[in-house]
C-alpha cells in the first residue's frame, strides 16, 4: 500500500505539472490504471511512447505504462505464447499498482490478439478498458469488457457493436495509434474527463531514458551488441560528452539512464562486423520508458538492401505517422540538404510508409526521386534514392502535417560502408 501510495503522489505531482502549464484541470471521474499497450505487424512498443508521455502529463505515473513486444509473423512465439506474454505484462502492472485490473490499448493485429485474450474469462476479469485502435471488428464487446474502438480512414461501417465506435477519417492507420484526438478520446474513456493538456509536458529536471535493444521486424533481443550514448550538439549532431554504455543482454532491455530532457542523444550501436548504426532522437523531454532502438545484425534484415561505399551515407527515417507525399498541402515534407524527397512515388499516401531509407541507391552519386525502389516495396517502407555525400554533415527537416510543427536533424554524414543513420522523428 506504501508503494501505491508513492506512486500516486508522483503522479499527483506530475498532473500539477499539467495544471501549470496549461491552467487548466481535469476533475477525473475515476483513478488512473495502468495502461497495457499491444502493437500491430512491424511495429513495437515505440509507437506508444508519445501517448505514454500524453498520459504522464496528465497524471499517470511512468512505470504504470507499459509495453508488450512480439514477432508478427509468429516464427519466435506463436500467438497463444504472445498472449501468455501479454498476461504477465497485466500481472506485473496490476502488482506494480496495487489494484486489480488494468487498462488494455492495442493496434492492428494487436487487436486481433487483444480480442483473443479477452474471450477467457479469467484474462478479461483483470481488464477494465479496452480500446481498440483501428484493427479488428466484432460483433459484442470483447469479453464483455468496456471497449472503444477508434477508426481511421476507410470504411465507416466497421464497428464493434455495444462499443464507443469513433471515426477519424482524416487521419491515417498507425496516425490512430499516435494522434492528439486518439488521446483526447482514450483519457475521456479511461477517466471520465477530458486531459488537463493534450502536449508533451516537459520535466523540469533529470529524466530516465529505458526500453530494449530489438532486431527489427522480430522485435527478438540485439543480444551481444555494444551501445554507446553520446549527448551531441544540437548544430552538428558531433558528440558532446559519453553519457554511458552498456552491452545488450539476453532480454535486450537497458535502462534506466539519467538524462536531460531538452539535449539531444545518440545511440552508436556496434552490430559487428565493423558495422555501426547511428541512431539519433529529438530531446526526449520527460522520462521515456519505452525507447526502443531497432537495429539489425549485419547482412540481414532491410539494412542488407542498402547499396553501401566510402563516398556517401545512407539514413533511415522513421516516423509513427504515415509520411504522405501526394497530398499537396495538407502532406508532409522532408527535405535532406535542401532537395524534398517526398512525393507520389517515394510516399504515396496508400501506401502508408512509416520507415523511409534515403541512399544512393545506383552508387552513382546522383539522386533520381522519379522511380519506385523495387527492394524496399514492403509495407510501411519505401525508400528514395538520394546522394549524400559523405563527410561533413546532412541536415535533415520534417513539417509535420496536422499542426505537427518542424523538426529539425543535423548530424555527421557518416560514410555508409561502415556507419548506417537512423533518424527517429517524433510522430507530432
Amino acid at each position: 500500500m506504501r508503494r501505491r501510495t508513492l506512486l500516486l503522489s508522483t503522479g499527483a505531482a506530475a498532473a500539477a505539472a499539467a495544471v501549470a502549464a496549461t491552467g487548466t484541470r481535469a476533475a477525473w471521474a475515476a483513478a488512473p490504471r495502468p495502461v497495457l499497450f499491444v502493437h500491430g505487424a512491424a511495429g513495437s512498443a515505440a509507437q506508444f511512447e508519445t501517448q505514454a508521455k500524453r498520459f504522464a502529463g496528465n497524471g499517470y505515473p511512468a512505470e504504470w505504462i507499459d509495453g508488450v513486444d512480439y514477432d508478427s509473423t509468429f516464427a519466435g512465439a506463436s500467438s497463444s505464447e504472445v498472449l501468455d506474454a501479454v498476461e504477465r505484462a497485466i500481472d506485473r502492472l496490476r502488482a506494480l499498482a496495487g489494484v486489480t485490473q488494468v487498462d488494455l490499448v492495442a493496434h492492428s493485429l494487436g487487436t486481433f490478439l487483444s480480442q483473443s485474450f479477452l474471450r477467457t474469462r479469467s484474462r478479461a476479469a483483470k481488464v477494465a478498458h479496452y480500446v481498440n485502435l483501428d484493427g479488428s471488428t466484432a460483433l459484442s464487446r470483447p469479453g464483455g469488457v468496456s471497449t472503444l474502438a477508434i477508426w481511421g480512414e476507410g470504411s465507416t461501417a466497421r464497428r464493434i457493436l455495444g462499443a464507443t465506435n469513433v471515426y477519424q477519417s482524416d487521419q491515417s492507420h498507425t496516425q490512430t495509434v499516435t494522434s492528439t484526438q486518439s488521446f483526447t478520446q482514450m483519457f475521456r474513456f479511461l477517466t471520465g474527463s477530458a486531459p488537463a493538456t493534450t502536449s508533451v509536458v516537459p520535466a523540469a529536471g533529470t529524466i530516465q531514458l529505458s526500453g530494449r535493444v530489438s532486431l527489427f521486424p522480430s522485435n527478438a533481443p540485439a543480444s551481444g551488441m555494444r551501445v554507446d550514448v553520446h549527448e551531441v550538439s544540437p548544430a552538428t549532431g558531433s558528440r558532446t560528452a559519453l553519457l554511458t554504455s552498456f552491452t545488450v543482454g539476453a532480454d535486450g532491455a537497458f535502462g534506466p539512464i539519467a538524462a536531460s530532457p531538452t539535449a539531444r542523444y545518440e545511440f552508436a550501436i556496434d552490430q559487428g562486423s565493423g558495422q555501426v548504426q547511428h541512431q539519433y532522437f529529438a530531446p526526449f523531454q520527460r522520462t521515456d520508458r519505452l525507447v526502443r532502438l531497432l537495429t539489425n545484425r549485419p547482412g540481414e534484415g532491410l539494412g542488407a538492401r542498402v547499396p553501401v561505399g566510402p563516398n556517401h551515407s545512407a539514413l533511415s527515417i522513421t516516423r509513427y505517422k504515415e509520411w504522405w507525399g501526394d497530398q499537396g498541402a495538407t502532406g508532409d515534407a522532408l527535405s535532406v540538404n535542401g532537395t524534398q524527397i517526398l512525393n507520389a512515388v517515394t510516399a504515396p499516401r496508400d501506401k502508408r510508409v512509416i520507415g523511409l531509407f534515403v541512399h544512393d541507391q545506383g552508387v552513382d552519386g546522383r539522386t533520381d526521386l522519379t522511380r519506385a525502389i523495387p527492394d524496399f516495396d514492403e509495407t510501411f517502407i519505401s525508400a528514395a534514392d538520394v546522394y549524400i555525400p559523405s563527410g561533413g554533415t546532412v541536415t535533415v527537416s520534417v513539417t509535420s502535417r496536422a499542426a505537427g510543427g518542424t523538426h529539425l536533424f543535423t548530424v555527421p554524414a557518416w560514410p555508409s560502408a561502415a556507419g548506417r543513420i537512423t533518424l527517429n522523428v517524433p510522430d507530432l
